[in-house]
């Protein structure tokens, strides 16, 4: 008797694209991945704003990549990113993921995840264009 062999399963909606960089400003982005519409990223470091823990007021509390998504399908949606910013010399200067840690993104919510750039991040401002990668997991 042959043994078994594994079906494969199937294929992970995938998008990658490069985008223009711009350091914090909202970038409007128009992406539709199997009904996951992606509005914008918006790239800067978090501050505390004054007025919320004084003590706190002007830290800074990492740098990151927000990206707004709405579920547009009929389904929930398991959405994962990674971002990649390269300067003019086309030079990597920072790297970010994340996506869904737990639960989905259910058919009509809209959700911000903040993608966290750790280690290599200081010259993130002078970025020139940025790639962008999603899967959907199920």
């Amino acid at each position: 008797m042959a043994p078994a062999t594994a079906v494969p399963s199937a294929p992970l909606s995938f998008f990658s694209e490069t985008f223009p960089f711009a350091w914090d400003r909202i970038i409007p982005l128009s992406i539709n991945l199997d009904g996951l519409k992606v509005s914008s990223i918006f790239f800067n470091k978090r501050v505390v704003q004054p007025g919320f823990f004084n003590l706190l007021k002007g830290a800074e509390f990492g740098t990151r990549a927000q990206v707004e998504v709405t579920n547009t399908g009929k389904y929930p949606k398991v959405p994962g990113f990674a971002v990649a910013v390269v300067d003019k010399e086309g030079r990597l200067i920072g790297v970010a993921s994340g996506g869904t840690k737990v639960g989905t993104i259910k058919p009509g919510e809209t959700e911000t995840f903040d993608l966290n750039f750790t280690q290599v991040k200081e010259r993130l401002a002078t970025g020139d264009k940025f790639f962008l990668a999603i899967e959907l997991r199920n």
